[in-house]
């Protein structure tokens, strides 16, 4: 008989493994080989994200991890940039480089070079990029100064998917800020000496990370296909569930099961959070006919707020003269207890954003 796990089940395994439950006293580049990087297309998302998962998180250790080229930013799962440890960083893009020629290919620039050999122009550019960070407009104009009639803007948009990158610091800083520029994994790490990540590797890091969860769920968020099949040689070394709809859902063996009824604390998440995006269903934390905000912005000042477990507010963070002023909007009603706590987790919230100002916190009536 294949056990059954409930929504409510399923979330709180999700909050355990994505350390949303408590916050843990672990090395930043330990756990961003935990959760296998940290969504980052929002610059400064990141550091929020380690601040819900950790105790007295210091931005400073995640940015002397990315100055000393131990973490780094890279497109990666789902052709987004990923904050992630220069070994996974090396490990992962193989295996991912498909996704990444997949998707160029059916963008209008990938239409555009549809039949045309621009394998030499690649180079050349990885080479450009090599020598020094370049963005995709400065990339652009010295392709077309070199090669005159070339299609350059859509070559430079092939290179962003073709040539393995990093954006070096000072993009994704806490204490400074840059822009986004590129330059080549191998300038910035070294020609990769170990294998490629396997398939099987990456459903078990996924697991790990985010389980149980259905096949369609993994493949959402990396971006790969027929991973039904890695998942029938896994056999035996995965565990099997259902989910209450009926979902056949895998899980690695001694993957946390918290039980369902596990307090869950208030959690602000920034935009674009793993825990949000990385399923194909988001029914264990998002309330069905919600849905997930993913607002622009510098990141850390906007995102969504978790309430025993599931998505119940948005917020959004401001400076209005000396004051740092914190709005929450519920989407439903918010019990006397659950509106305290929230209220609580947001003075949290304005401590670590913007320390030493005033603060203030409106927690606004349900929409």
């Amino acid at each position: 008989m294949i056990p059954v796990l409930s929504r409510r089940a399923l979330g709180r395994a999700t909050l355990a493994r994505q350390l949303l439950l408590d916050r843990v006293g672990r090395p930043v580049d330990e756990v961003l080989e935990h959760l296998v990087g940290l969504q980052a297309q929002v610059p400064l998302v990141p550091h929020l994200a380690l601040w819900d998962r950790l105790a007295g998180y210091d931005p400073g250790e995640l940015d002397r991890l990315m100055t000393s080229r131990r973490v780094v930013r890279t497109q990666l799962m789902r052709t987004t940039i990923h904050t992630v440890t220069a070994a996974d960083a090396l490990a992962l893009r193989p295996l991912l480089q498909p996704v990444l020629n997949r998707t160029f290919a059916s963008t209008s620039w990938g239409q555009r070079l549809r039949g045309q050999d621009v394998g030499a122009v690649v180079a050349e550019a990885a080479g450009l990029l090599a020598e020094r960070p370049l963005g995709r407009a400065a990339l652009q104009r010295e392709l077309a100064l070199r090669h005159p009639g070339l299609d350059a803007e859509a070559v430079a948009f092939g290179v962003s998917y073709w040539v393995p990158w990093v954006q070096p610091p000072p993009r994704g800083l806490w204490g400074a800020s840059g822009a986004a520029v590129m330059t080549t994994v191998d300038a910035e790490l070294g020609p990769s000496t170990g294998a490629p990540m396997t398939p099987e590797d990456l459903v078990h890091r996924y697991l790990t990370a985010f389980g149980p969860a259905t096949v369609r769920d993994v493949q959402v968020w990396c971006g790969l296909t027929r991973l039904r099949e890695v998942v029938e040689r896994l056999g035996p070394r995965l565990r099997r569930f259902r989910g209450e709809d009926g979902a056949a859902l895998v899980d690695v063996p001694g993957g946390p099961l918290p039980d369902p009824d596990t307090p869950a604390p208030v959690r602000f998440l920034a935009e674009y959070d793993n825990a949000l995006l990385s399923y194909a269903d988001r029914s264990r934390v998002v309330e069905e006919g919600d849905h997930v905000l993913l607002q622009g912005g510098s990141g850390g000042w906007t995102g969504t707020v978790l309430v025993d477990g599931r998505m119940r507010a948005t917020w959004a963070a401001r400076r209005d003269g000396d004051t740092t002023v914190l709005t929450v909007r519920p989407s439903v009603p918010l019990p006397a207890a659950d509106r305290t706590d929230v209220a609580g987790e947001g003075g949290r919230l304005l401590e670590f954003l913007a320390p030493g100002r005033l603060h203030d916190v409106r927690l606004l009536d349900s929409r």
